[in-house]
């Protein structure tokens, strides 16, 4: 039995990915509908200084998150490029 987490977007994240290259974006979204099913998957790193907050590559972009095992939601941070992403 595979447990599916919902995925919520902060409303910063949104305005993120909208104001990114048209060409990636689908990747990014498909990217995080699989973090619905697998919230840690390969490749995954954890950030320093938080408990919950991951961080996932696609491309040039990092899509920085949270989980919340308790309540099985996956909440996206950032959308951004990797030059950015931290700050």
């Amino acid at each position: 039995m595979t447990v599916c987490y919902s995925v919520h977007w902060k409303n910063s994240a949104k305005k993120e990915l909208k104001n990114l290259d048209r060409n990636v974006i689908p990747a990014i979204i498909a990217a995080v509908e699989k973090l619905a099913v697998d919230p840690l998957p390969s490749g995954t790193k954890k950030l320093q200084g938080s408990q919950h907050t991951y961080r996932i590559r696609v491309r040039d972009y990092r899509i920085v998150y949270s989980i919340k095992n308790n309540v099985l939601v996956v909440e996206v941070l950032r959308v951004a490029h990797r030059k950015e992403a931290y700050r």
